[in-house]
């Protein structure tokens, strides 16, 4: 009896984290503010801003924890269903993104300019299909952001085998473990500071290049980010949720983001843009999943419901901003003078709509269908 008591016990729903969805809050709207304003105009914050591409990483690496957290324990006792799992992944996704790709029409006529006859048909069959990332040329086909839903739908594929990895039962050999697979993720960066294949002297975030956008876009360059957040998860199991070590390893984290992105480009693009930050996107995500000032400040309830919107707003920002925009609601309202902070203020009511309105009653429906 006490050991069925005890498996109750152990495959219980884990404790939301407040502070980890707060910050999504944060992370999403710097996207937007890296793709729709001027760094300067953010004074102090301006490497942030202007940097605002590393919360895809973040987003990335924060997956594989949540993924992690929720699910290692029941594959580690043999009750995580492959098929119900990849489901109800798709239920979390494809509502969103399929509206995305409905507001896409508006460029349409922009892709077909944009790409020979062969790869705009490939884009048109293979984007539905969440496979777009894996060809550079199309990965940002119709929606820009959705070449991340590309590298998802892959790492979710393969999630059910690593969700069985062998709990760890020593800390120092894990984090050993830890830093070979962040030293995995600097490769693909490396590789391309060292040959230079588009043969840019100093790649920046306006910098095009077929070998770039290969390591920026197509999901392999990412895999390192993910695996190591999966792995964070077990390593979040050996720190006590008091313990003060999360608040400072919190600050590191923060604190060490800051310094290393006021460097600017003395720190390479090709390192920044996903690799190089793991450690301290993990000592955040440790930190936040604590209980401690930093968590409770990040965890408070605004922040948290807009961050619930997060995904709604990342992929969604730039169908609404052309909306917006090409629409001229504000010059019609006499509101474009307020612009792009109330475009800003717009975005973000749309996305928390479409989450209410779109994507959780989707969610429903698609549960009840697929039976998941």
């Amino acid at each position: 009896m006490r050991g069925k008591v005890y498996l109750l016990v152990e495959m219980r729903r884990p404790a939301r984290l407040q502070a980890l969805t707060g910050l999504r809050c944060f992370a999403a709207i710097n996207i937007v503010l890296f793709h729709f304003s001027n760094p300067q105009w953010f004074g102090f914050l301006a490497p942030v801003v202007n940097a605002g591409y590393i919360s895809v990483g973040y987003f990335i690496l924060l997956s594989g924890f949540v993924l992690g957290y929720n699910y290692t324990e029941r594959a580690r006792a043999g009750q995580l269903d492959k098929v119900r799992f990849w489901k109800s992944r798709l239920i979390r996704i494809y509502p969103i993104y399929f509206l995305s790709l409905l507001l896409g029409w508006q460029v349409l006529g922009e892709e077909y300019k944009a790409h020979t006859h062969g790869m705009f048909w490939a884009g048109l069959v293979l984007t539905p299909l969440l496979l777009q990332g894996w060809v550079p040329s199309i990965a940002t086909f119709l929606n820009t952001p959705a070449w991340t839903m590309s590298a998802e739908a892959f790492f979710y594929f393969i999630f059910p085998w690593m969700a069985k990895w062998r709990r760890p039962t020593a800390m120092a050999p894990y984090l050993a473990k830890m830093a070979g697979v962040w030293a995995l993720g600097l490769i693909p960066g490396t590789l391309y500071i060292v040959f230079n294949p588009d043969g840019i002297a100093h790649p920046d975030r306006w910098s095009y290049g077929p070998w770039l956008e290969a390591l920026k876009f197509t999901p392999l360059p990412h895999l390192a980010s993910f695996v190591f957040g999966v792995m964070l998860a077990s390593l979040d199991q050996m720190i006590e949720r008091a313990h003060r070590v999360r608040f400072f390893l919190g600050v590191l984290g923060f604190g060490g983001i800051f310094g290393l992105l006021s460097l600017g480009s003395v720190v390479p693009f090709a390192l920044v843009h996903d690799g190089l930050l793991m450690p301290l996107f993990g000592c955040i995500v440790l930190g936040l999943a604590g209980e401690n000032p930093l968590a409770s400040l990040l965890g408070a309830r605004p922040l948290v419901f807009v961050g619930e919107a997060s995904y709604c707003l990342y992929l969604l920002h730039f169908n609404f901003w052309n909306l917006i925009h090409s629409s001229h609601v504000l010059n019609r309202l006499g509101l474009a003078r307020f612009d792009p902070w109330l475009s800003y203020v717009l975005l973000i009511a749309l996305a928390v709509l479409a989450l209410h309105f779109v994507e959780k009653p989707a969610q429903r429906q698609l549960r009840k269908w697929l039976a998941a």
